[in-house]
């Protein structure tokens, strides 16, 4: 069959489509009529450079992370390894981490409102509360171990409401308990408040009957519950896609049962100083003292290694709202530090108590903090994006 006069048609394409970009051919490759395009082996029965036979390349694909499975772990015959292709299709990309704008919103943002963090804060406190209550019957101080325990019962009665206004409609509560998901943090979280409170009451109204024995194991009891209650606020921000949330998953757990042990240590020793528990004559404020410093010095170090960990993530903590609420947390948790060190055996009642006062509001503005955090940290598409590429940390 013939083409008619001039040259061939792969010719006239390759004249019309030439083209040259940073000095880089790119002209099309259309062939020779009739035949393949004609090429030879740089070097005789070399391999396929970034190739691996029975299907062994899918090693470089986007779903396989090293060491994640058999063909991530492999390496191509020329020791080119992950790291040559992820520079050749960095270089691809111009060099880019992030290859294209992204275009968002890529989650759906949190819709939370104050009650949220309000509640985790009096959930942190009634944890807290319920491990000092424990403490105190360890001491052989039940008077202490009582306050304790209406100090933790008190907390997670107010916690419960604001959990229940934030559903929007009251009765979704109850269809929380229509199921058990053990892999749910919220889901167990409903049911350990429930149990928390459940234990945590009974052991107040065995206090008002006398019941002493029967206290202490409900009081025991309350803090195993409370383990979970003062943490998993934490784990439940951490499970999601959000990126100053996720990445912090291995610390978010720990600072929040950090802040809640201070709160509750803090609350309880308010509380004794308000039922007429004299400073320096009962020692269980100053061991109460004690929990408040080391637990929120713990909050500061782990705080500062999360940081460390955070990269891009960790812009929505650092600016506007969050970061302002943070900043102050840092600052009266910092302030409340010095100010315990420097009333030991001096000063005041308003100079011992001052202390307390300082740590419940810095706990409260970590918890308004983190949440705030949930929405300009989902907004971030480029964060979004980067961490979904990198994958989990």
């Amino acid at each position: 069959m013939s083409h008619g006069k001039g040259p061939p048609p792969e010719e006239r394409i390759r004249a019309r489509e030439q083209r040259v970009i940073d000095g880089r051919d790119i002209t099309p490759a259309v062939g020779t009529r009739g035949e393949p395009g004609d090429w030879r082996r740089a070097a005789e029965g070399a391999e396929v450079r970034g190739f691996r036979r029975r299907f062994e390349d899918a090693g470089w694909s986007f779903l396989y992370r090293t060491g994640g499975s058999r063909y991530a772990a492999a390496r191509a015959a020329d020791g080119d390894g992950d790291a040559g292709v992820s520079a050749a299709a960095r270089a691809m990309r111009g060099g880019r981490d992030v290859p294209v704008e992204v275009k968002g919103p890529v989650i759906r943002p949190n819709v939370w409102t104050w009650e949220v963090p309000v509640y985790f804060w009096f959930g942190g406190t009634a944890s807290g509360a319920a491990f000092a209550a424990l403490a105190c019957e360890a001491a052989g101080d039940a008077r202490s171990a009582r306050v304790a325990r209406m100090v933790a019962i008190g907390a997670a009665g107010c916690g419960g409401p604001l959990l229940i206004m934030d559903l929007g409609r009251p009765e979704r509560f109850l269809h929380m308990f229509r199921i058990f998901k053990p892999r749910s943090p919220m889901s167990l979280g409903a049911w350990c408040l429930l149990a928390f409170s459940n234990t945590g009451g009974a052991a107040v109204a065995a206090d008002l009957l006398g019941r002493r024995r029967t206290a202490r194991a409900l009081s025991a009891a309350t803090a195993v519950f409370g383990l979970y209650l003062g943490s998993y606020t934490g784990v439940l921000l951490a499970s999601t896609a959000v990126p100053a949330w996720a990445r912090s998953r291995r610390f978010l757990g720990p600072i929040f049962m950090c802040t809640a042990t201070a709160s509750g240590a803090a609350a309880t020793r308010l509380a004794l100083a308000a039922t007429g528990t004299p400073a320096g004559v009962q020692p269980t404020r100053d061991g109460l003292a004690a929990v408040e410093a080391i637990a929120m010095a713990a909050e500061l170090a782990l705080s500062a290694l999360n940081d460390r960990g955070l990269g891009i993530a960790g812009r929505a903590l650092e600016s506007g709202r969050p970061g302002r609420l943070l900043k102050a947390a840092r600052a009266l948790n910092a302030t409340g530090l010095a100010a315990r060190l420097a009333a030991r055996g001096r000063g005041g009642v308003a100079a011992d108590n001052a202390p307390s006062v300082l740590f419940l509001a810095a706990a409260l503005l970590y918890r308004l903090g983190w949440v705030a955090a949930g929405r300009p940290s989902a907004l971030d598409h480029e964060a979004v994006a980067t961490l979904g590429r990198a994958g989990s940390p």
